[in-house]
């Protein structure tokens, strides 16, 4: 187990290995895909460093895997859930869908007017009761949110105006309320594998897709598709998550410091994150890899997803968390 806080341990196991040690200190142990300079990795950091300058009752041992070591978000969920090797990671809301109906829409694309309003929302704690859904149905604590990327289309054309969207061929990710919010708008959505997008675009299968700077970057996405439609259909929201079996096993005192610091650290994440996003566009455009357009109908393309929202909340039985997000100025 990944937490070692009763007299008289002296070891513990994380994932399949055992490690000694000779006193009680508390363990936990984190889990990243991404490397010390990822937001998602500093958000952790920033977490473990406030909880540190909070509980001083006796030592903690941070034991953090970085570079998938421990797997991929969705096996940190899994990880989480069963109370086993990983105690904390910041994750994507998809991943709780197992578990959650009402995690999914944290994702929805829409969600947000703009980057303002998502910051209301989050610093609103709007979200509460999806939180208190995951912590009941899959038994994973919401400390804090993270994020900050803007999704946006990027294509081999330029796209202004919803003239433009109209039949347009474009990659939507697997959840079915992308393609539906995009059948919406006039597009002809196709789900297709993420690695086969750059392909998808050069065969003319597709003609666009949608992504965070950083995917944009990675995948090299500019190279085929140069002309960047600021949509800002989406601001992602990546959860900070700690065990609840964890959780429940820390002393009281210990478990005020992580309820503190889960939000503080959330809100690192979220600044870190939305900077980083928008000079990743700006680094693209300076080098020539993208020029980028304004969408100047993005409020006739919120209007029309907006029904399609509604639906999907009232299926996930969330009609009353979307409308406090939708009421929130």
């Amino acid at each position: 187990m990944s937490l070692a806080c009763l007299a008289g341990v002296a070891g513990f196991a994380v994932n399949g290995m055992v490690a000694s040690t000779a006193s009680a200190d508390i363990t936990l142990v984190g889990a990243s895909q991404f490397d010390e300079n990822h937001a998602f990795t500093r958000t952790m950091r920033k977490f473990e460093e406030l909880v540190n300058a909070c509980y001083t009752d006796e030592p903690i041992v941070w034991e953090m895997h970085l570079n998938s070591e421990l797997g991929l978000e969705k096996d940190y969920v899994a990880f989480m859930n069963q109370g086993l090797s990983v105690d904390y990671a910041v994750a994507s809301p998809a991943h709780m869908s197992t578990f959650s109906k009402m995690a999914p829409l944290m994702d929805m694309p829409f969600l947000f007017r703009d980057e303002d309003h998502w910051r209301k929302v989050l610093d609103a704690d709007a979200l509460k009761p999806v939180a208190d859904d995951i912590l009941e149905k899959a038994d994973i604590r919401l400390l804090g949110y993270a994020g900050g990327g803007t999704r946006n289309i990027f294509a081999t054309e330029p796209l202004t105006t919803m003239e433009d969207l109209k039949g347009l061929p474009i990659r939507m990710q697997g959840a079915p309320i992308w393609t539906s919010v995009f059948d919406a708008l006039g597009a002809a959505p196709t789900v297709i594998a993420y690695n086969e997008v750059y392909n998808g675009i050069q065969t003319g299968v597709i003609k666009a897709g949608e992504n965070e700077a950083a995917g944009v970057e990675q995948m090299k996405f500019y190279e085929v598709g140069p002309h960047l439609a600021l949509t800002k259909h989406a601001i992602t929201i990546r959860p900070l998550f700690i065990s609840n079996k964890t959780y429940q096993r820390l002393p009281e005192k210990l478990q005020q410091c992580v309820d503190q610091a889960g939000p503080e650290a959330g809100k690192f994440g979220r600044e870190a994150e939305s900077k980083e996003d928008a000079a990743k566009v700006q680094a693209m455009v300076e080098k020539g890899w993208l020029t980028t357009h304004e969408f100047t109908e993005r409020d006739k393309m919120l209007e029309l997803a907006t029904p399609v929202l509604e639906t999907y909340a009232e299926e996930l039985g969330a009609t009353d968390v979307l409308k406090a997000v939708q009421g929130i100025n």
